[in-house]
């Protein structure tokens, strides 16, 4: 059963928009092998036109390798980001793409959010496609 709760928010809010498009930093969340949660802080961008979230990464990072051994299928992840009492966290399914205009395109949008990243051959990019958007904003 499909319940929506009543912090389940729509991708076009303008309140949310404005929210992910603050400098925050964000956490997210993605499981070991074992199970466990790997939880740690990322730059992430929002796309809610692809309906994507964008983390920039190392290739050889846990939180790339957690996505990695999933291959196409993806693995399911949240990335939240909150600031005072206000939070929101988006839900979904992640996979790792090396292509160079995927690259890109996840440079470009981090830079504009936050700052121009260092250079890093071995970047790749976690993209997460939002099957769930909550929060309090």
């Amino acid at each position: 059963m499909n319940r929506r709760t009543r912090h389940e928010l729509d991708l076009r809010d303008e309140n949310l928009l404005a929210f992910w498009a603050e400098r925050l930093t964000c956490t997210l969340t993605t499981s070991r092998p074992d199970g466990t949660p790997h939880v740690v802080p990322v730059g992430a961008t929002l796309d809610p036109d692809a309906g994507l979230v964008r983390v920039i990464t190392s290739s050889g990072s846990l939180k790339a390798r957690n996505v990695a051994r999933t291959g196409a299928a993806g693995l399911p992840v949240a990335v939240c980001q909150f600031q005072g009492r206000h939070w929101s966290t988006v839900e979904g399914t992640a996979t790792i793409r090396h292509e160079p205009e995927a690259v890109a395109e996840a440079v470009r949008r981090y830079a504009e959010r936050y700052r121009p990243p260092r250079p890093n051959p071995e970047r790749v990019v976690i993209e997460i496609s939002i099957s769930r958007v909550l929060g309090n904003v």
